[in-house]
């Protein structure tokens, strides 16, 4: 296993719980409770578990409590605590960009205007930090992004959500046990990533 730390991005509190841009929170959730782990306060910063991989090593989950534009000042400072390299770090969350319930991975480029990410990559000093993107897409027309991503799921979104959620924890799973590379072959070339 490369990558020691699982970032999933979001915002605080019960106002942003359920919406498009906490999509990385809820995957970071999902994955602390397959591997029996709990999150703590760490550091004023956000929240922090540790969880032991049979055979592959200690994997840290993060969920930044500073908001998205900020995450990049809990993330830096734990992956500097933590002597953490950027291409061990994996940061998942949600792409406007893609339509809702698709993953892509990449294992480095630009924030594509994501500001979390913005922040993260400014925090880690490189481009070279993994990600793993959750669709979410695509905006309606005529209405502001901004809004959009802070905008709960429809009733009528919450099948094709669950089903993103899944393929996105599988793909998760499989950075974690087989690495990147072998993530990217298997989830970008589906139907369903390919945007």
């Amino acid at each position: 296993m490369s990558v020691r730390l699982l970032v999933g991005l979001g915002n605080p509190g019960p106002r942003f719980r359920g919406t498009r841009h906490n999509v990385g929170f809820d995957l970071a959730d999902r994955l602390a409770a397959e591997l029996g782990a709990e999150f703590s306060e760490w550091k004023g910063l956000g929240w922090l578990a540790e969880a032991a991989l049979p055979g592959e090593g200690k994997l840290f989950l993060a969920k930044p409590g500073t908001f998205m534009n900020l995450s990049g000042q809990m993330v830096g400072r734990f992956a500097n605590y933590g002597n953490i390299a950027p291409e061990d770090v994996l940061v998942a969350f949600d792409d406007i960009a893609l339509p809702l319930g698709s993953v892509r991975i990449r294992r480095q480029g630009s924030a594509g205007g994501h500001k979390g990410m913005v922040s993260i990559l400014e925090a880690l000093g490189t481009e070279t930090v993994p990600r793993l993107r959750v669709g979410v897409g695509p905006t309606p027309f005529g209405m502001d992004a901004a809004q959009f991503v802070l905008d709960r799921f429809k009733p009528s979104e919450r099948a094709v959500l669950e089903s993103g959620m899944d393929r996105a924890l599988d793909a998760a799973r499989t950075v974690l046990r087989e690495g990147v590379e072998a993530a990217m072959n298997r989830f970008n070339k589906s139907p369903e990533a390919s945007a």
